[in-house]
């Protein structure tokens, strides 16, 4: 077998989502040599999705002067490179395209992102049911949508995003379903105030959604179909609507991607976020992270937290005061928006014992009922063992029955047997320090 290709770097960046950006660019304005790993074709992560190759126009004007940070030549942005594992301090190793890498490192940036979290209710494995950014993420890489019929469900000010997306590419929007209560909402809403930028995004999104229903304290109970999705009934807790449509597109809110995190042997916080300091570091020594998987708290958080690891990685000694209120007022509204919508206990009860849990494996509520934990549970059931690894049970597990995820072994991801096998050829060690 060939050696397997290496690269040595001052600062290991993982994501090229908004945080990573932000950490890229100013790690290298600090004098860092700089890798960027991300497992998509192209930068921008979820959000920017897209942006680079100016597939949506709004999202590429905001974006560009973050992505102007993989031009700098200090910086080596790889796409298509995907973190499964981290043998030893110093060193972690990626799948690409064209074979396993090798990445030595002194220090490193984890901004892996979040991801959505699904709950289980009978009909959410029906075609046509997807998630709410994740089917935003599909319309801006060219699914066509115009002129189907489209419920968007679930939490969060996400869904109007979601909305306006679907909208602009010419689905009929027929209802915004909120889980969470009117007061709670309300109170939210009157509180934007305090956050401008937010409140004139709110109103933007409201003014371009006009005509369509939001109702609050709905949520889906079960989606109708035989090969596709045919219908969706909608309960608000007193009587439930049953709405035709060609999609409905779902989602309870993000969790941190935090596997990265434990690869490299991180402190989870409760709620699923690294845990992470002033500086943005970790409980392993020269390892940082920011944006989502520390916390979700949306783009403005991402991008300061991202320009404080970058620097703090990078060697800097004082952090600009500019990004840390950032990151203050940022965190404030993240805090605000899981009081508002956090999730109605009503939600647990939908799934029956027959609802697929794990769609990987195909583990029913009632396979994992009798389960003391997650442990058990994936020994009896399989349950977390298919190829998502539990990134889509793993939540909904958490929110049913209180369960935690209590690791994470390489490979985090399903690789070839090539990587695999080169896993222990490269010799542990960076370069010398910033």
């Amino acid at each position: 077998m060939s050696a397997i290709a290496t690269v040595d770097c001052d600062v290991l960046v993982v994501g090229a989502g908004p945080a990573g950006l932000a950490a890229a660019g100013a790690a290298a304005r600090a004098g860092a040599g700089v890798v960027v790993l991300d497992d998509n074709a192209g930068p921008g992560g979820q959000i920017w999705r897209g942006a680079g190759a100016g597939v949506a126009a709004p999202d590429a004007r905001a974006a560009a002067p973050w992505l102007d940070a993989l031009e700098h030549p200090r910086v080596q942005p790889l796409a298509g490179a995907r973190l499964f594992a981290q043998p030893a301090p110093g060193l972690a190793l990626a799948e690409t395209p064209a074979g396993p890498l090798a990445v030595r490192h002194v220090r490193a940036v984890l901004c892996p992102g979040a991801r959505e979290l699904f709950l289980p209710f009978p009909g959410w494995t029906l075609p046509g049911v997807a998630g709410a950014g994740g089917l935003s993420a599909l319309v801006k890489s060219g699914t066509p949508v115009a002129g189907q019929r489209v419920v968007v469900a679930g939490s969060g000010p996400l869904l109007f995003a979601v909305a306006r997306e679907l909208k602009r590419h010419g689905a009929r929007v027929l209802l915004i379903a909120e889980q969470a209560p009117r007061g709670r909402v309300a109170r939210f809403a009157a509180g934007l105030w305090r956050w401008p930028a937010k409140l004139a995004d709110a109103l933007a999104h409201r003014a371009a959604l006009a005509g369509v229903p939001y109702r609050t304290g709905s949520w889906p109970v079960e989606a109708l179909g035989g090969e596709a999705l045919a219908a969706v009934r909608v309960s608000d807790g007193r009587r439930v609507r049953e709405i035709p449509c060609d999609r409905l597109a779902c989602g309870f809110g993000l969790v941190p991607n935090a596997e990265p995190a434990r690869l490299f042997g991180c402190a989870i916080a409760a709620g699923g976020a690294v845990a992470t300091g002033a500086r943005q570091e970790t409980s392993v020594p020269g390892v940082f992270a920011a944006g989502e998987a520390a916390g979700i708290a949306g783009l403005e958080a991402a991008l300061a937290e991202g320009a404080i690891a970058g620097l703090a990685a990078a060697g800097a000694g004082e952090i600009p005061a500019g990004p840390r209120r950032a990151r203050e007022r940022a965190r404030a509204f993240g805090a605000a928006i899981a009081r508002a919508f956090a999730l109605r206990d009503d939600l647990r009860a939908l799934a029956r014992p027959e609802t697929v849990v794990c769609r990987c494996e195909d583990v029913t509520r009632g396979a994992l009922a009798d389960q003391p934990g997650w442990r058990a549970a994936k020994l009896h059931t399989r349950c977390g063992m298919g190829p998502c690894q539990g990134r889509v049970c793993g939540p909904a597990a958490e929110f049913l029955f209180g369960w935690g995820a209590e690791s994470v072994r390489p490979p985090a991801f399903p690789v070839r047997l090539e990587s695999l096998a080169a896993a222990g050829e490269v010799p542990p060690g960076g370069t010398e320090g910033p």
